[in-house]
Parts: C-alpha cells; structure tokens; sequence
C-alpha cells in the first residue's frame, strides 16, 4: 500500500525518508517527488509499504508530526487521475 508524505524538508533525502517510516514496519520503497527542470525536491513523495496494519500505525503516528522543522502531512495516497 502506498503513502503519500507532503510537507517535507527539501533537503531530506530518501534513504531518511525511509528511515522515518521504517520504525512502523518494512518499507517497500520511498521516493521523493522531484521537479523535472531543476532537480530539486517538489517537498512530497510517497512511501508503499508491505502491510495495511503497518500503514495505519504509519499514519496515525506521523501525520501532523515534526521532521526536519517541517509537520509532515501523511495520508493513503490516491491513484493518479488522468487529467
């Protein structure tokens, strides 16, 4: 299942990412959105983790919470629509 993480610290990495996430289960993979002129972070990226109860626990316990100065925003993200 797949998390999308706003609010985050454009100078966080995704290995600290994944560290963030990782004290709730095992993560599959975390990925930092970037912009594709310039590099640099977009401040969001998802996070897909193996187990719902995994997931839960993930959001209940981070989203509002401070990383990197910043309150993170986490939340079960949302298929992408075709605009």
């Amino acid at each position: 299942m797949t998390i999308y993480v706003g609010n985050i610290s454009y100078s966080m990495s995704e290995e600290e990412l994944q560290n963030v996430f990782s004290p709730f289960g095992q993560v599959a993979s975390a990925k930092i959105i970037l912009d594709k002129h310039t590099g640099r972070s977009k401040g969001y990226g998802f996070v897909e983790m193996t187990s719902d109860t995994e997931v839960e626990a993930a959001i209940n316990e981070l989203n509002g919470k401070e990383v990197n100065g910043r309150n993170l925003k986490v939340n079960k993200a949302h298929p992408k629509t075709e605009e």
